[in-house]
């Protein structure tokens, strides 16, 4: 095989591939053993179908097809190798010649990882500024270590102030469910403030199946601005971290929206926990 390499731009190239016939030769007999599983012929055993006989009756273009479509994506591979490439996405292949018994030659097209040169950085200085850490630092830091390691336990009571719940969200704007407006087995700490404002007074007191509506402003997603009613359900019973680790999670930021819930969404949400 014998290829050459043309730089059209800084991030695209052209391989220029001939491969001698036979170097073609185990994809041919690939192809023939691949199209006698898929033909009949009166007199011959399936699969035992010789060469001669499948170029009469089925043509040899059909072997060459099937056998030029198997081998093309090693020989590009092998360009690929030699020239010492690095390929971004897939190639255009062109066959641009292919005589049989003689030849087959292609051309790829293919986007490449541009070179790039670093320049010298060794004068360049930065200043960076001292930091201080005080005890306060220090503390807080390992209280978020402590929470987002600490282990939790089922509690057979009512969702409360710093309980890990496990809950499905569904918001509805003009009472049509939003397409990315649902999420499931989402895991929140109640009072960590980093879901929808409102969700706090909407969940505590719920219990395992238990739900509530409440109303907020989307800051994300296909409804943003909007207010958007939502609905969230306990998918199982809350779970109690440590007294000491119950100040900090983290949770998905497309559920992040600012609103103060009506009274009547608390009301839904009261009358939901006494259920």
């Amino acid at each position: 095989m014998k290829s050459a390499v043309e730089t059209l731009n800084p991030t695209r190239v052209r391989l220029t591939v001939e491969v001698p016939f036979e170097e073609l030769k185990d994809s041919l007999d690939a192809a023939y053993k691949k199209i006698n599983q898929q033909v009949t012929v009166k007199g011959f055993r399936k699969g035992k179908i010789p060469a001669r006989v499948i170029d009469q009756r089925f043509g040899r273009g059909a072997v060459l097809e099937e056998a030029v479509n198997d081998a093309l994506p090693k020989f590009y591979t092998e360009a690929i190798n030699e020239a010492e490439l690095n390929p971004l996405g897939q190639p255009e292949v062109d066959i641009t010649e292919l005589k049989d018994g003689e030849l087959l030659a292609f051309t790829a097209e293919v986007d490449v990882r541009p070179e790039i040169e670093i320049p010298d950085y060794s004068g360049i200085e930065v200043e960076v500024d001292a930091v201080e850490v005080s005890d306060e630092d220090v503390e807080k830091s390992v209280e978020q270590l402590r929470s987002r390691f600490a282990s939790t336990k089922d509690v057979e009571r009512a969702a409360a102030e710093g309980d890990v719940v496990t809950i499905d969200l569904e918001a509805k704007v003009d009472g049509e469910v939003l397409e990315d407006g649902v999420a499931t087995d989402v895991s929140y700490t109640i009072g960590s403030g980093e879901l929808l404002d409102g969700i706090d007074e909407a969940v505590k007191g719920l219990e395992a199946g238990g739900e509530a509506t409440f109303t907020s402003q989307l800051k994300g997603g296909s409804a943003e601005g909007k207010d958007a009613e939502v609905t969230v359900k306990a998918s199982r019973s809350p779970r109690s971290p440590p007294a000491s680790c119950r100040s900090w999670t983290t949770s998905s930021p497309r559920w992040r929206a600012s609103s103060t819930p009506s009274r009547s969404s608390r009301r839904t949400a009261a009358s939901a926990s006494r259920t």
